[in-house]
């Protein structure tokens, strides 16, 4: 989303000349001792916000929310399902900002902030409650490093915008593919206890890591859904959709883990290719 209107930060201030200080303080109000002053009256904010956009970030922010309450109380999951949901709710608001022509400042930073709540906290909330409390101290270590890993993936991308490919997993992916993991193994009532402790740390770890990566992967937002596609394409969505209300958690561990594996596998293969490509002998012309 494209930022247009103002930050809600303080008033800016600017000093008073010297004239200014020594007649406040020689007057008798202590309240004009001070040697700033407000430079004007606020703007930007004023104006509004773009209801829609905002509403559908709402959503995701509450979702996230939710799914950190629901792993607090060992409901762990609704608390997976809770941010699928705000992944889903977080792919479209940018989308229904762009199609309405809503984008705005206070947008980005609202679903910056929504996305630090439901793909960083939460997920780490999660999998300390699933698995990690289980590892003591070392537990409560990844799940941070996990969180701030999400917390410097969404500065970088705020600071520099992915548009073709994604540098780094998304934080939406890699939540997605740790909710998932916790609700597959939920749902068909596998062991845990510490035997899984140390496997979930490590793809805690790993998905912290890819998110802080220079890795390429691919962006979403280069699939266009205004132009025409071949009716194969057509009939892959439909077979995934069955797929995915037979057995939700199932495929969607499946998507998010054939995604998370594209980046590394990509890069190694453009590895390769670089270096079975012939040097390029200069001439002597």
């Amino acid at each position: 989303m494209v930022n247009t209107e103002g930050s809600e930060g303080t008033d800016p201030v600017i000093p008073l000349n010297a004239a200014s200080r020594q007649s406040d303080s020689d007057g008798d109000d202590p309240l004009h001792c001070d040697d700033v002053a407000p430079s004007g009256e606020r703007a930007g904010i004023r104006r509004g916000i773009y209801l829609l956009p905002n509403l559908v970030t709402t959503g995701a922010l509450f979702s996230g929310f939710y799914a950190i309450i629901a792993a607090m109380t060992d409901r762990l999951e609704s608390a997976a399902i809770a941010i699928v949901i705000a992944g889903f709710l977080d792919a479209l608001d940018g989308r229904i900002a762009r199609m309405t022509n809503t984008q705005s400042e206070f947008g980005v930073q609202y679903d910056s902030l929504s996305d630090l709540v439901a793909f960083g906290v939460a997920p780490a909330v999660l999998m300390f409650s699933f698995s990690l409390s289980e590892l003591d101290k070392f537990g409560w270590t990844v799940a941070f490093i996990y969180m701030a890993c999400a917390a410097l993936r969404l500065a970088r991308f705020n600071t520099k915008p992915d548009n073709a490919v994604f540098f780094g997993l998304a934080s939406p992916a890699a939540a997605g593919t740790t909710a998932t993991c916790v609700w597959v193994w939920v749902d068909n009532d596998l062991a845990g206890g510490m035997e899984i402790g140390l496997p979930m740390a490590a793809m805690t770890v790993v998905l912290a890591l890819l998110m802080v990566s220079n890795i390429r992967y691919f962006s979403p937002k280069q699939i266009d859904l205004k132009g025409r596609v071949s009716f194969f394409y057509m009939l892959i969505v439909i077979v995934l959709f069955a797929f995915i209300f037979a057995y939700p958690p199932g495929l969607l561990l499946m998507i998010g883990v054939l995604y998370t594996a594209s980046g590394p596998i990509d890069a190694i293969r453009r590895r390769i290719t670089r270096r079975k490509r012939p040097p390029v002998i200069a001439s002597d012309d």
